[in-house]
């Protein structure tokens, strides 16, 4: 990769970035010196081990890499038998204990199966023998442990006894025996001897060693004779200290000789593991996602941000390249982002094959690049000279030789800085050669004839960089497959400019140049149509597919309580037959014991018993099954009504009668409603309703009609939609079917339930007949799955 590039398109501002999430020095060093690379292996493992630290990151991020440090020339002196300073000693501790962190860091953010860090994790090898021996012997970094060795002890507990015994005599001298010989009652050091302050004519009356005198004479600093042999034993002891500490520090610099390798080893991985978990940090702070490589050329970038600008204001955008097209040409005002998405393009594929995550969308792709050339110059300078475009021209050559069929180059404003109608010709003519050898390339430029160079040619697209004329700002999109505008004639009429002037400068226009920008408009108005039209059908979509969701989830449903249902109507059918078998068996037994001497009333009775139990299960089969109607009711027609909604004019379903009707009056103490059916009013409890919407129809026709002729509805006031006669004989339910019939007919009913239970179907049978010739009946038949079955007959008049 040319080196150029790398400052063309920033990435060592990228890099520069990289260091500061760095906790070490060593990996800091390794981000300086980053490098995108060529090979796909290395590149797919660096991609890999940034991912696994960004996973282990979710997780936490508690791990510290401070105390890494280059130790291999530490390492190399130990190894000679140079012994450590007690400072050398314990960085090498701290960073063992920072091995030993990352070792446990490594086990609690480990997956079920292996990730890409987990072999570097286990490199890390812990020496915790060194690193506690190191910790015990010393306490700082000039200050070595007491109990580092019990000679080390011994010499300083026999330190201390003398320097006590000195300073005893002193403290004696000084406050007592020699007080008045003294300049201050005081006891001091000359040098690593323990002196007193004598006063200059009493010099002769205190014996000792004289060890200096003050700048005005008038002061000695003597050691006296008493202590001179416990100086000496001072001093003797401090060697013996001294000696002993070097021993120690060469003792401890031996046992980190010995494990030189396995510190080095070490360290290498620790450095290591600082710079991904730096990557992952970063791609953390970018949002930044792992691109997908492919060998085919193609670049293809979901909502790419440009990682060098506010990500909270950065607006994405949309790249392909490579695919039906290997040469994109972008247009557009300026200051529109034509720029920022040329330099966002190369920047993201130099970071990708530097194993950086990029920040763009999930499933974003990126291919692999041999080398990647960049002509980018400032496009908004208006100083332009031939210099310039001698420079930018220099440059291009170069790249013409060096680019291949795998690499990437990215021009700027190509051919600007010299005559536009030569430059837009030699910008053609470079881009045309580009293409011809299929190498990927992107160019950003004014000229109108590269738009129509795109349009021509295949394998070569436009884009443009959206601006909006109303707010005279760039909107940074970019829009694939349309060309941009300058909008210069549009910028200029909104900030003022005559608009004569500007109808002028249209004259100067080719009619095919207006003809052109004419296109351009009308694609544009239709692209925002097509954006809305698009945003509307997607939303349209989601409510579509929320609603597909949940009539799944209702269906589902549905099918279990089906499931559930019916596994609870086999139970009870085979208790209903057991039991029912068991009730016949006892019957069957009296006959048999008794025979022929079994009265006509006692078998009479017999029989009455197994026609009640046939009548109660019937009716305990019906209220089970309308309470389950009921339920099933409220969940498919309304939720269910409260006190406080039953309102008059609120329109509800009589769960009972399965009929919609209207609230005509509050409730009463008792809970109960009027609820006006038809011409019907009837008085329902409140758990009986549910809410519903009626159309303006059904309500109009649950209104009493002014034209009806008066009738006497007294008796219709309180008829029901339903008679039951379930333990009634043939023609004990006739004769109350046939008063309620009538009952039912003169109150303008269209249909009534009469509830008969199953049983042996001899009640059932009795009534139909009833029914086949009674001339108000119309039709009648049984009622449907889950209203009654077999035990209900519906009656229309």
């Amino acid at each position: 990769m040319n080196g150029k590039v790398l400052h063309t398109l920033e990435f060592d501002k990228i890099t520069s970035i990289l260091e500061g999430y760095c906790g070490s020095a060593p990996a800091k060093n390794m981000c300086a010196t980053l490098r995108p690379s060529q090979n796909p292996e290395w590149i797919e493992k660096a991609q890999a081990q940034t991912a696994a630290a960004f996973s282990r990151m979710l997780k936490s991020d508690r791990l510290s890499f401070g105390a890494n440090f280059d130790a291999r020339q530490l390492l190399k002196d130990a190894s000679i038998g140079r012994p450590l300073s007690m400072e050398e000693l314990l960085k090498v501790a701290r960073l063992l204990q920072c091995v030993e962190d990352l070792i446990k860091y490594g086990e609690d953010t480990a997956a079920e199966t292996a990730d890409d860090l987990t072999e570097l994790f286990n490199t890390l090898i812990s020496v915790s023998p060194l690193k506690n021996e190191i910790n015990r012997c010393i306490v700082s970094e000039e200050e070595m442990a007491d109990d580092a060795s019990s000679e080390l002890r011994r010499i300083r507990n026999s330190f201390a006894t003398v320097s006590g015994r000195i300073h005893n005599q002193l403290n004696h001298m000084v406050n007592q025996s020699l007080r008045t010989y003294l300049q201050d009652a005081i006891i001091t050091k000359r040098g690593d001897r323990y002196c007193i302050p004598v006063k200059s004519e009493y010099k002769s009356q205190v014996p000792g060693i004289v060890h200096d005198q003050s700048s005005t004479g008038s002061t000695f600093f003597v050691e006296p004779a008493a202590i001179v042999e416990l100086n000496n034993q001072l001093n003797s002891l401090k060697r013996e200290e001294d000696d002993e500490i070097r021993r120690i520090l060469a003792a401890l610099t031996a046992k980190l000789a010995e494990n030189a390798d396995i510190v080095n080893e070490d360290q290498k991985s620790v450095t290591m593991l600082d710079f991904i978990f730096a990557k992952a940090k970063y791609a953390l702070k970018l949002n930044a996602m792992r691109p997908v490589y492919n060998t085919e050329g193609r670049i293809r970038l979901r909502s790419a941000r440009h990682p060098l600008l506010d990500q909270s204001k950065a607006v994405p955008i949309d790249i392909s390249l490579g695919d039906k097209y290997d040469l994109l040409i972008v247009t557009g005002p300026n200051t529109g982002g034509k720029t920022v998405s040329l330099k966002t393009v190369g920047l993201l594929c130099l970071m990708g094959q530097a194993g950086l995550h990029i920040p763009a969308a999930d499933r974003s792709e990126l291919s692999l690049f041999g080398d990647i050339f960049a002509d980018i110059g400032d496009e908004q300078s208006i100083e332009q000279s031939l210099s310039t475009f001698s420079s930018h021209m220099s440059n291009i050559v170069w790249i013409l030789k060096k680019a291949k069929r795998d690499s990437l180059v990215l021009f700027d404003e190509l051919g600007a800085g010299t005559d536009p109608v030569e430059g837009a010709a030699l910008a053609t003519a470079i881009l045309d050669r580009l293409h011809s050898q299929g190498i990927r390339t992107m160019a950003t430029t004014h000229y109108s004839e590269l738009k129509i160079y795109a349009l021509s040619t295949e394998g070569v697209e436009n884009a443009g960089c959206e601006f909006n004329v109303e707010t005279l700002s760039p909107t940074y999109r970019l829009l694939t497959g349309i060309p941009g505008k300058s909008n210069a004639f549009a910028i200029a009429g909104k900030l003022g400019l005559p608009e004569d002037i500007i109808d002028n400068a249209g004259q100067y226009l080719s009619n095919e140049e207006e003809s052109f920008e004419s296109v351009i408009s009308e694609l544009q108005d239709k692209r925002i149509r097509l954006e809305a039209e698009l945003a509307e059908f997607s939303k349209e979509k989601e409510v579509l597919e929320q609603r597909i969701k949940e009539l799944t989830e209702r269906e589902s449903k549905l099918e279990s309580q089906k499931e559930k249902i019916l596994n609870n109507a086999r139970e009870e059918a085979k208790e209903l037959l057991q039991e029912a078998k068991e009730v016949a068996d006892e019957t069957i037994r009296a006959f048999n014991n008794q025979g022929n001497q079994m009265k006509i009333q006692t078998m009479e009775k017999k029989r009455s018993n197994v026609r009640e139990w046939l009548s109660k299960q019937d009716e305990a089969l019906y209220k089970d099954t309308l309470k389950r109607n009921k339920t099933e009711k409220k969940e498919s027609v309304g939720a269910a009504l409260k006190p406080s909604e039953a309102l008059p004019g609120t329109t509800v379903h009589v769960l009972s009668m399965d009929v919609d009707g209207e609230i005509i009056s509050a409730p009463d103490k008792d809970g109960n409603v009027q609820v006006r059916c038809g011409i019907i009013t009837s008085r329902v409890p409140l758990d009986e309703l549910v809410k519903t919407e009626l159309s303006d129809k059904q309500i109009e026709m649950n209104k009493p009609k002014k034209s009806q002729p008066k009738l006497d509805l007294s008796r219709a006031s309180h008829i029901s939609a339903e008679i039951n006669v379930l333990g009634c004989t043939v023609d004990e339910a006739i004769a109350r079917i046939d008063k309620y019939l009538d009952d039912a007919y003169m109150s303008h009913a269209d249909k009534v339930r009469i509830v008969h239970g199953k049983g042996t179907g001899a009640l059932r049978k009795g009534i139909h007949d009833y029914l086949r010739f009674n001339s108000i009946v119309k039709h009648y038949e049984l009622a449907a799955h889950g209203e009654g079955d077999a035990g209900v007959t519906i009656v229309s008049f």
